[in-house]
């Protein structure tokens, strides 16, 4: 019997190079090239396409712990915005060939037409440690099908950006303009379907909002207008709307309170129902006088336990921020309503006496539990109470 010839690894086409001039290597995927952005980690088993095109994650590579990524392909009903936003993915192995049936196209496939660069055969652990311990880093993440990288230059890249802090991404994600939403939720076995009743009237503004919040929104009876992140007071009151939403987004929320901290105070007056997620959270405590600050590695999965403190409910949520808002800056008459298990980080607030509320997670679970949909129930009743009153 002939002897077995010993196999050789193939070469490295793949760099992740950290700030600190830590480097890893793999297999690259998606397409080639550079890039350079903030490296955070995602700790949810499903929906790499719905984090891969949620506009929060502007300016990040994500580094996804599950393993197995690509499995179940990508589809145009999973896309949270029309184009993906994150920089990139880092995955431990390399993407599989999908096995779904609702699968249309390949992720790598996909990820090379959308421009995204990608890194597989990382030691995810390791990496995920290191974010823990040290911070989300700054990083450049280079694909050559040649392996040819010139560390010194990348880690020179890496150092050189001038990361999140101070950087409004709310402008670059938001629509170009305004438009109506009456898309609802997906259902068995009809999928996708339109609002054909009358509903309350919302204004959303966009700060980078995921389409299944919009839908969220829609199945809670409400009819809803999209507008930009710039909208001004007098753009949202002159659609008379029952009630204003305030969607994710990425970026820091101080630099995108420049312009919409004053919109928001203007609506505040108005005595309208306000209903913030994630960026919009934010924004909402910042109009209301508290302030926020960036966080060691911040939040990304979908198991986050927060606790309803009025009600003592805990409920997994699903999370995407990189900033938080500092309990301790809150005025007397805003009450902390929800509050992270993990780390006792504020997650949600309201303004007592009025119909004004927000939470730092995502609870149109996507991906992620369904624990808190309850929430746009909420603000549909509080419009509801508003118009009857």
């Amino acid at each position: 019997m002939p002897l077995r010839q010993p196999q050789t690894a193939p070469h490295p086409t793949a760099c992740l190079a950290l700030a600190d001039g830590t480097i890893f290597y793999g297999q690259g995927f998606g397409a080639t090239g550079v890039t350079v952005a903030e490296l955070c980690f995602n700790t949810a088993m499903t929906g790499y396409q719905e984090i891969m095109t949620d506009p929060s994650y502007a300016g990040q590579v994500v580094t996804f712990t599950f393993p197995h990524i690509g499995n179940v392909g990508v589809n145009e009903d999973d896309d949270e915005t029309a184009e993906p936003v994150a920089e990139g993915m880092v995955v431990k192995w390399d993407p599989t060939v999908p096995s779904n049936w609702r699968a249309t196209a390949d992720l790598t496939d996909w990820l090379r037409r959308k421009g995204r660069i990608c890194i597989g055969g990382v030691d995810t652990r390791r990496l995920t440690r290191a974010i823990r311990q040290q911070g989300a880093p700054h990083v450049a993440l280079a694909h050559d099908p040649d392996g040819k990288f010139d560390i010194a230059a990348l880690v020179a890249k890496a150092r050189a950006w001038k990361g999140l802090v101070g950087l409004d991404l709310a402008k670059d994600v938001t629509c170009a303009q305004s438009y109506h939403w009456d898309e609802m939720r997906w259902a068995w076995p009809e999928g996708y379907t339109k609002r054909t009743t009358p509903g309350h009237k919302v204004v959303a503004i966009d700060y980078g909002a995921k389409r299944n919040i919009l839908r969220c929104l829609a199945s809670a009876g409400c009819d809803v207008t999209v507008l930009p992140a710039t909208a001004t007071a007098d753009d949202v009151l002159a659609q008379n709307p029952d009630g204003v939403f305030l969607s994710n987004g990425p970026g820091d929320p101080a630099a995108t309170g420049e312009y919409a901290v004053p919109t928001i105070k203007a609506i505040l007056a108005a005595e309208i129902p306000v209903f913030g997620i994630c960026l919009g959270h934010q924004m909402l405590a910042l109009a209301l006088g508290a302030k926020t600050v960036k966080m060691n590695h911040g939040h990304h999965g979908a198991n986050h336990p927060v606790k309803d403190r009025e009600t003592g409910k805990v409920e997994i949520t699903s999370m995407n921020h990189g900033f938080t808002v500092d309990s301790q800056t809150l005025p007397a008459d805003v009450v902390e309503t929800h509050v992270s298990l993990f780390d006792g980080s504020n997650c949600g607030i309201r303004v007592a006496g009025k119909p004004v509320f927000s939470v730092q997670y995502h609870p149109e679970a996507s991906p992620g539990p369904q624990d808190s949909y309850y929430l746009f129930e909420r603000f549909s009743e509080a419009m509801q109470a508003r118009r009857a009153g």
